[in-house]
């Protein structure tokens, strides 16, 4: 060739035939790279063409005792339905029609229920949202309104950005939560009540206390019974019912509120339900400043059982008696020692749970 032929085009050139080394990729890549013998990406002029992107929907439901408040998001929709069984069709034929993520609910006195259930049924996947964590999310936002069209939109942004757990309805354990929560009342309208005698003075008003009293005991009892019926019915129920009550210290009242009202017992970690039952120590710290560690937040009516329950286990398990034992001796308050014997009780119970184990004492 002469001088400068290497800048001229060959007339003779033909492509080259495809290399058998391919270059090197993850064969979980190779479905996804529009090229996939290349290295080179899609066009940035092809970027959002011939392609699809499913836009999540998060729906927000703020519920009255008549009404449902929805908000939908990014949507912007924003409507009302009827609390009854007409309006639970008209909102599930409405969001059927968008692709929802998840449906937020904020409880309100049982109005909820309802709704909650259809949703389910339909096959929506449900959040239920604590009140007190959305009134903060609401104030770290800056909103200090409160109305229910507000509380629609804050619900569906909470659950776009918070995580929250999917419900999961069991009708059994619906049933014995509710009879729980009844006798947990009937319990506290007793201690109300006999506190009021002591200082009664008519005859008429003491005789009317003392029937009244008469009365809840003989209501608690019969709740009693009913809580052992529904437990005995289901299998998986009795067996972990039986399972709960091997602890010394654990007797049927607890063994019914951990099952009613704590489902998510042998499920997370040891760290998770100490948190759960409000039985975890947080810190008190800033700079310099080290603060007293104290329990907050939880299931108070689970905890306010298991404090009563570790009073008892404190002394007749001796396991348990050890334990606190040790604790006295090196001068820990009497507080602190009791909320030490309730968290080693319930994080035992959970990995009794969790390893489907008998109690055995010398795993305390």
């Amino acid at each position: 060739m002469g001088v400068g032929s290497r800048h001229r085009p060959r007339l003779d050139w033909k492509p080259a035939a495809a290399s058998a080394d391919r270059p090197r990729m993850s064969l979980a890549l190779q479905s996804f790279l529009p090229f996939p013998n290349s290295c080179q990406g899609t066009s940035p002029h092809q970027q959002g063409r011939g392609t699809k992107m499913t836009e999540h929907c998060y729906c927000g439901i703020d519920v009255a005792k008549d009404r449902l408040d929805v908000q939908v998001l990014p949507h912007r929709q924003r409507f009302s339905v009827d609390n009854n069984a007409t309006g639970w069709a008209e909102l599930v034929e409405r969001l059927h029609a968008l692709p929802i993520a998840a449906v937020g609910i904020e409880p309100s006195g049982g109005y909820e229920r309802g709704i909650i259930r259809i949703l389910l049924a339909a096959g929506l996947s449900v959040r239920r949202i604590n009140p007190s964590k959305l009134r903060q999310f609401a104030r770290a936002r800056g909103i200090l309104a409160k109305n229910d069209r507000l509380d629609a939109q804050l619900i569906a942004e909470y659950v776009s950005i918070m995580p929250t757990r999917v419900v999961q309805r069991v009708a059994t354990a619906e049933r014995l939560a509710e009879v729980v929560t009844m006798r947990r009342q009937l319990c506290d309208q007793h201690v109300t009540i006999e506190n009021q005698a002591a200082h009664v003075e008519d005859a008429i008003l003491r005789r009317l206390n003392k029937r009244r009293l008469a009365r809840l005991k003989a209501d608690i009892h019969l709740l009693d019974k009913r809580l052992a019926e529904i437990v005995a019915a289901d299998v998986i129920l009795a067996q972990r019912y039986e399972l709960l009550t091997s602890m010394r210290g654990v007797g049927p009242t607890l063994a019914f509120t951990l099952i009613a009202l704590l489902p998510e017992l042998g499920q997370i970690s040891r760290k998770q339900i100490a948190a759960l039952v409000g039985l975890a120590p947080y810190d008190f710290d800033s700079g310099k400043l080290k603060g007293h560690r104290c329990i907050y937040g939880g299931r108070m009516p689970v905890r306010n059982i298991l404090y009563m329950a570790a009073l008892s286990a404190a002394r007749y398990n001796p396991a348990l008696k050890v334990f606190h034992n040790r604790l006295a001796a090196i001068n820990k308050k009497p507080k602190v020692i009791i909320v030490a014997v309730m968290r080693k009780m319930i994080t035992t119970l959970n990995a009794m749970v969790r390893d489907n184990a008998a109690w055995q004492p010398r795993a305390a």
